[in-house]
């Protein structure tokens, strides 16, 4: 009896699911629900929540469930409410926190674009929908 071709089946499998496991073991860390009562994106292998109020917008930023460090950060946000359209720039306001003060309009359904950019790190399009 010739085996070499299930001894060969068997070492590939064990191959795949010796490489495949440990990916699986590292499990999801993103955030499921939002921690601050705003919407939830993701780009970049980080965490966007959005919280928007009509004198304030907050956007939270996380990496693996950690704040991230958001010294030196901006983030330049854009508002689209039917027809209209307003800019914000957001500035650092404490760990993993950017923030913007005005007054905007802020609806359910309303679109929002932020370019968030990080020390070391390429710049971020992250999209919202508000709720």
């Amino acid at each position: 009896m010739n085996f070499a071709p299930t001894r060969a089946a068997l070492a590939a499998l064990a191959l795949a699911l010796g490489t495949a496991l440990p990916a699986y073991a590292h499990g999801d860390s993103h955030a499921t629900a939002p921690q601050h009562g705003g919407v939830l994106a993701q780009a970049a292998d980080m965490e966007y929540e959005l919280v928007a109020q009509p004198g304030r917008i907050t956007l939270y930023l996380s990496d693996h469930g950690q704040p991230a460090k958001t010294e030196g950060a901006s983030a330049k946000l854009t508002l689209l409410n039917g027809s209209e359209k307003t800019e914000a720039t957001l500035a650092p306001a404490g760990a993993g926190t950017l923030e913007a003060q005005g007054a905007f309009k802020v609806a359910p359904g309303a679109k929002v674009v932020a370019l968030v950019t990080l020390p070391g790190r390429k710049a971020a399009n992250v999209r919202f929908v508000l709720k």
